[in-house]
């Protein structure tokens, strides 16, 4: 982007353009590619087919078939995540294709290396992450149609049918029903800097007002995920092979490194946009919370990365409500941070619901007579029973920072 030459305005702290964010879609990828140029159709050709796949057990084999392709032909960066995004499938349907109990230690070289070259152009790990999953995973059914649930689907599937389309789905709404707010960011900021108490102040309100609606669509969830589904079979496709006890020596990449790597597993804390809320509400973790978080950081896209630590860098918001006496002002800051931990409880619901009740339900079924019969597929994984996808303790986890979530409020 070229640098402003006006004098009359001085620009604000922060563009959105300049970290990839858009005005309409937020840290969604908009209107996402759905193909990759021809070179690429035999990673294509295995992506649209994964489910089938690794229902019969074929994935493994056929990627072994794969052509190994040069990414020098990919152009620009909706091609590298789109790139990404197939790799990323493919991959973790290759290592999870036999569960928990029938993992890989070796990532074949024609897979390894053209992923591990897109993953370091555009910043990413080599694993599915948020941003391959949901940012990158959309597209209309009607091109100029709405964008709600009946008008979209996934581009790339995993086992999981309609529960993991509306897994994705409602979770991209959330990020849809965040953009008002990313927006207030940028209102906020300037703000502060121009000292507009009436802009700040409908800033904050702007700020509650999409953390709320984040939590509406969050509740849409229960209409579109069957939890035994997302337990039992969509959940291990999300693992990673950092702190896995089904992997406890991670995943070499063939052609990359002969020592194995680890990577965290897709997790929502990999989602930029509550990193970036509670950077300008100035939300302060616990210790061992803020080091997860901040290293899920690693997993976002190097621009909404870097947008997060310039929020960091500037002049702190809870600061400026604090000096400046205003008992609206800091009505509207605790407005936002109450919406921010009612959020977070919301989310500890959802989890209790489909990740804690669901495992009880699955070692219940686990336990009966003749448990054992059944294909690997949809056995649901128990190594991870404690923990979330991502690889921490999860209930400890959320409970921690909905807590020092709420700490962040200030007294009128």
């Amino acid at each position: 982007m070229e640098a402003s030459h006006g004098t009359e305005e001085p620009p604000l702290p922060l563009e959105l353009s300049r970290f990839q964010i858009s005005e309409e879609f937020g840290f969604l990828l908009p209107d996402p590619l759905t193909e990759l140029p021809a070179p690429f159709s035999p990673w294509m050709e295995i992506a649209q087919e994964l489910p089938q796949l690794i229902a019969s057990n074929q994935l493994r084999s056929r990627v072994h078939q794969m052509p190994q392709l040069s990414t020098q032909h990919l152009r620009g960066h909706e091609e590298l995540h789109l790139a990404h995004l197939v790799l990323s499938f493919i991959t973790m349907g290759y290592v999870w294709q036999e569960g928990e109990e029938g993992t890989v230690q070796v990532l074949p070289r024609n897979l390894a290396v053209p992923y591990w070259e897109v993953s370091e152009a555009l910043g990413l790990p080599p694993i599915l992450s948020h941003a391959d999953f949901v940012l990158a995973n959309w597209r209309r059914k009607d091109p100029n149609g709405p964008l709600e649930i009946e008008n979209l689907d996934t581009i790339i599937k995993l086992p999981g049918g309609e529960s993991l389309r509306g897994f994705i789905l409602v979770t991209l709404l959330v990020e849809k029903a965040a953009v008002p707010g990313i927006k207030a960011i940028i209102r906020a900021l300037g703000a502060i800097l121009q000292h507009d108490e009436e802009t700040l102040h409908s800033a904050l309100e702007e700020l509650a007002g999409a953390i709320k609606a984040m939590g509406e669509a969050l509740r849409r969830m229960h209409d579109y995920v069957d939890p035994a589904v997302f337990y039992a079979v969509i959940r291990i496709f999300l693992s990673g092979w950092k702190d896995n006890p089904a992997m406890p020596d991670g995943l070499i990449y063939e052609g990359v490194s002969e020592e194995p790597m680890a990577y965290s597993g897709g997790s929502a804390a990999q989602s930029t946009v509550l990193h970036a809320f509670d950077e300008l509400l100035g939300i302060h973790h616990s210790e061992h919370s803020t080091s997860f978080l901040h290293r899920m950081r690693d997993y976002m896209p190097r621009p909404h990365r870097a947008f997060v630590e310039e929020i960091g860098r500037a002049p702190s918001l809870r600061q400026h409500v604090l000096s400046c006496g205003a008992v609206r002002l800091r009505t509207a800051f605790n407005r936002c941070v109450a919406a921010l931990a009612d959020f977070r409880s919301y989310h500890i619901t959802i989890v209790t619901k489909y990740i804690s009740v669901a495992a009880a339900k699955a070692k219940a079924r686990r336990a009966e007579p003749g448990a054992g019969a059944g294909p690997a597929l949809g056995k649901a994984p128990s190594a991870l029973e404690a923990k979330g996808t991502g690889g921490s303790h999860i209930f400890s986890f959320l409970k921690s920072i909905r807590d020092t979530t709420r700490e962040g409020m200030i007294s009128v």
